[in-house]
């Protein structure tokens, strides 16, 4: 007799229910292999099987400690004990570590259904941060979801990640090129999708995404080739169906882009989509189907109400109508650029809070700090204080580490930077060299800088407030830098806080043309008229406002 024979026996009694009898051979077979773990697993699930639950467990436990810490599986029979014997959040911290641990993945989707039947019970989600069985993929998710929300430095950084630990995890690899393009990135992009099409050459991810970029590159002969075997190719996935159309729209195939989005309107689970239909409608418009782009655009003002975009193209195809002028029109589900601060300027309200979550306004915002001209950087450097999140201190960080960019634009950055109450001293770059700069600290060339003089410039930014955008606040800041610059070392006396800082209201309002008065300055600050009026007078004669404005200060 041998272990082999009583397990033998075990096997016999449990088909005829006989768990006393299986249990009673399991242990003797325990008696003559003690260091074979199957044969301990046997008689924990025959515990487990008798409601003994505890005893399942002493068992299991011993396993991991003295026999074979490397079956996890055992994590996932501790975890069924547990939520038989109702304790939840042990049987929570065995199945996570089943999860994290377990290689094969052999009971994936059983444990799937205790995740549903914890959450349920315990009223949260687990606390899982990986799943070992499935390397990457929770995290993948949460970098999608990054992705999703335009927060694409955080993105970039979790994809890093994964594919360090796993290389050929090509998803993950074609997200970390889009991450690096839309940060406007072109040569890591590009590098990144090199590494996907070595590994998998007909991988249509990767293969659109190297299209953009070839698009972006000007090759327009590699580009033409490429175009031509995407042009042939009819994916099955609704995934690939979209990947494609939207690819083929942006290099300008719309037919092409136009018969795959008239594909995906017709699928049931994708035709509540705005964007699907502002896509299609797009599609429409450049081939030519003004009455089809109508329809869609309409499509979308039903599905998304409280959006400006398909009443901005209605009114643009109106106008073809009416003088037949063309119009340049996206396949992003957003206002063009210009258009954006022009809406957010009329309104005077800053970026609504929701699209300060759009991935493709925040990609562009990225784009244009890094490839705009002088006036959309700076437009997009006031944004960014309204945005003002993680990914936007990280980008200003970086603008203000490029040698190229004007001093004035970096002043700018980093006054932005102060207003988002960034404190510690921060890196700067030019053709110099580096040195490092205190955004508390107001950029000028005086030897000292008074409390008094500060104290002026809290009192104007707390009491403008809103009224005033970053760049006219800004503004304020540098007047009153030139007036004392130009007045040291015979700078006044400060002894009106408040009547200062409303003069220098005064005067920002009237250089960027916006009706004021000195009766409601004084009033907001609590001075007199006469006092607001003087210095204001007084910092006009020394900085010359009013010859620069050509605007005529009222007497009082």
């Amino acid at each position: 007799m041998d272990a082999g024979f009583f397990f033998e026996r075990a096997v016999s009694s449990l088909d005829r229910y006989h768990y006393d009898k299986a249990l009673k051979y399991f242990r003797k077979a325990v008696e003559y292999e003690p260091e074979n773990p199957v044969n301990h697993c046997n008689m924990a699930g025959i515990l487990s099987e008798m409601g003994d639950y505890e005893g399942s467990n002493a068992v299991l436990s011993s396993i991991l400690e003295k026999v074979d810490p490397s079956m996890t599986e055992c994590y996932f029979y501790l975890a069924n004990n547990y939520a038989n014997m109702e304790q939840f959040e042990a049987a929570e911290e065995a199945l996570v570590t089943y999860l994290e641990q377990d290689v094969s993945g052999q009971f994936l989707t059983e444990a799937e259904e205790m995740m549903e039947l914890l959450h349920y019970e315990l009223e949260r989600p687990m606390k899982l941060s990986s799943i070992k069985s499935r390397e990457g993929m929770v995290e993948h998710e949460s970098a999608r979801a990054l992705l999703e929300e335009g927060k694409f430095t955080q993105a970039v950084k979790l994809l890093e990640e994964i594919l360090s630990k796993n290389p050929d995890f090509l998803a993950a690899r074609n997200n970390l090129a889009l991450a690096y393009y839309y940060l406007g990135l072109f040569n890591k992009a590009q590098g990144t999708i090199d590494d996907v099409l070595e590994r998998e050459p007909g991988n249509l991810h990767g293969l659109c995404n190297l299209a953009i970029f070839y698009q972006h590159q000007g090759d327009e002969k590699v580009l033409a080739e490429l175009t031509s075997q995407l042009r042939n190719i009819v994916p099955f996935h609704q995934e690939h169906v979209f990947k494609l159309a939207t690819t083929m729209g942006i290099l300008g195939e719309h037919e092409s882009a136009y018969g795959h989005f008239k594909r995906l309107i017709k699928d049931d689970d994708l035709n509540f989509d705005p964007c699907l239909f502002h896509y299609a409608a797009v599609a429409s418009y450049n081939t030519g189907r003004y009455a089809e782009a109508r329809k869609y655009w309409q499509q979308v003002q039903k599905l998304d109400p409280a959006t400006e975009i398909p009443r901005f193209y209605l009114n643009r195809l109106e106008a073809l109508r009416e003088d037949g002028e063309q119009f340049q029109v996206s396949y992003h589900y957003h206002l063009p650029f210009e258009e954006q601060f022009k809406l957010w300027e009329k309104q005077d309200t800053g970026i609504p809070t929701g699209l300060k979550e759009d991935p493709l306004i925040r990609s562009s915002f990225f784009w244009a700090l890094r490839h705009g001209d002088a006036r959309t950087k700076l437009q997009v450097i006031q944004a960014f204080g309204s945005i003002g999140d993680v990914e936007v201190i990280e980008a200003l960080r970086a603008f203000l580490m490029e040698p190229e960019e004007e001093k004035y634009l970096k002043n700018i950055a980093l006054f932005v930077l102060r207003s988002l109450g960034l404190k510690e001293s921060i890196p700067v770059r030019d053709q110099n060299g580096t040195t490092m700069a205190d955004p508390q600290v107001i950029s000028s060339e005086l030897p000292v800088w008074e409390e008094r003089w500060q104290a002026v410039i809290d009192t104007a930014a707390q009491n403008m407030g809103k009224r005033y955008n970053l760049l006219q606040q800004y503004d304020l800041e540098i007047l009153w830098v030139e007036f004392l610059t130009r007045q040291y070392p015979k700078t006044p006396v400060i002894t009106t806080v408040a009547g200062w800082a409303a003069a220098l209201e005064y005067l920002t309002a009237k250089m960027h043309r916006r009706a004021i008065t000195y009766e409601e300055v004084a009033h907001r600050y609590g001075v007199s008229v006469s006092t607001a009026s003087k210095y204001a007078r007084r910092v006009d004669e020394v900085c010359g406002i009013k010859e620069k404005m050509n605007v005529i200060f009222p007497s009082v």
